[in-house]
C-alpha cells in the first residue's frame, strides 16, 4: 500500500513538473514574441517617421497595445492557462505580421517603379 502511494505521489509530482515546464516554455515563447514585435515596432516607427515625420504615426497604437500585453503578462502570466498564453502569443504574432506588411508597403513605395 505504501509503495502504491509513493508511486502515485511520484507520478503526480512528475505530471506537475511537466505541466510547469510547458507553462514556462509557453511563457518564454510569449515573451520572445513580444520582444520580436517590439523590435519590429521600433523599426517601423523609425521607417514611418523617416518618410512622414513624427505626426500621426500608426505604430504608436501598436506600441501601446504591446505595453498592455506586457502588463497583462506581468500580472497574470504565472497563473494564465496554456490556452491563454497561446492566444496572447498568437495576437502578438498577428501584430508582427501586420507591421511586416506595413514595412513591405513602405519599401514598395520607396522603390522606383519600372515600366
Amino acid at each position: 500500500m505504501l509503495l502504491l502511494l509513493l508511486a502515485l505521489a511520484a507520478l503526480l509530482l512528475f505530471a506537475l513538473r511537466r505541466r510547469g515546464g510547458r507553462r514556462q516554455r509557453a511563457l518564454a515563447q510569449v515573451l520572445d514574441a513580444a520582444d520580436a514585435l517590439e523590435a519590429r515596432l521600433r523599426t517601423a516607427r523609425a521607417e514611418i517617421e523617416a518618410i512622414a515625420g513624427s505626426g500621426g504615426n500608426p505604430v504608436q497604437d501598436a506600441m501601446q497595445e504591446m505595453l498592455r500585453q506586457r502588463l497583462w503578462l506581468q500580472q497574470h502570466g504565472q497563473e494564465a492557462s496554456l490556452e491563454q498564453l497561446a492566444q496572447v502569443r498568437d495576437s502578438i504574432d498577428d501584430g508582427r505580421r501586420r507591421i511586416d506588411q506595413q514595412l513591405a508597403r513602405i519599401d514598395r513605395a520607396r522603390s522606383p517603379t519600372v515600366h
